[in-house]
């Protein structure tokens, strides 16, 4: 008797480690449903006028739309069919960094400064209507950009080197961080 229970030991123990006459699972079917790919998001019509505050251009004053959220950013100047040497759109973004600017669905010639984190007018380059080449900034500190009409900066004295500020300060005092 002693020799039968190690034999039936071993038996129940390589019995338990078969599968133990179950039929064999297989994996669920994984169902497909179908997804509509992401598509970028694109402007199709201008955008309601932004808040406006006055920006000073070294000494110079022009009523600027202020472009603070991404999809303002993005639509810009798009679809505008004029402006004139007392408007402008400043665009302000989060962190200094190399900066790009096109001219799609743009109808108006404009010229872009590029604005340093501290408010100091770095760079100036004019822009044509349409052209969907970026206008790249040479600097790769730039938070804050300025779109005026086309030769505006050389009409009015304005070189790289001026200090851009609103009537509420500094872009910095103006535009916090935590703003957007």
């Amino acid at each position: 008797m002693r020799g039968v229970l190690p034999i039936m030991v071993v038996l129940l123990l390589a019995y338990g480690c078969g599968d133990g006459g179950m039929p064999e699972s297989k994996p669920m079917p994984v169902k497909k449903v179908p997804v509509a790919p992401i598509q970028p998001w694109e402007p199709t019509k201008a955008q309601g006028r932004l808040a406006t505050v006055k920006v000073f251009v070294g000494t110079v004053e022009v009523a600027a739309e202020q472009a603070l959220k991404d999809r303002e950013i993005q639509t810009g100047m798009m679809f505008r069919k004029a402006m004139t040497d007392a408007e402008a759109m400043i665009f302000v973004h989060d962190a200094p960094a190399p900066r790009s600017y096109w001219m799609k669905n743009v109808t108006v010639p404009l010229s872009i400064g590029y604005i340093d984190a501290t408010g100091r007018l770095l760079e100036i380059h004019d822009m044509q209507p349409g052209d969907t080449n970026g206008v790249q900034s040479v600097s790769a500190n730039i938070q804050y950009a300025l779109e005026v009409p086309q030769g505006w900066f050389q009409r009015k004295g304005v070189k790289p080197g001026a200090m851009v500020m609103t009537e509420k300060g500094t872009l910095p005092q103006t535009y916090p961080p935590n703003l957007r």
